[in-house]
């Protein structure tokens, strides 16, 4: 069975909708995955402290 350029190309196209719909749903799994909230909420906590926004002398 001979790959031709147009073959080729329909496959990758394919495949790559398909792998970047798994990654997405892997994705928002991972985020919303009950276990996370407590890394995430410190990240939130974290990224919005005010205790390093001080000028620096």
């Amino acid at each position: 069975m001979p790959f031709d350029h147009d073959t080729l190309v329909g496959f990758s196209k394919s495949f790559g909708l398909f792998y970047l719909i798994a990654m997405s749903i892997g994705v928002l799994i991972y985020t919303f995955w009950p276990s996370n909230q407590k890394r995430f909420q410190q990240a939130a906590k974290d990224a919005i402290s005010n205790e390093d926004d001080k000028p620096w002398h």
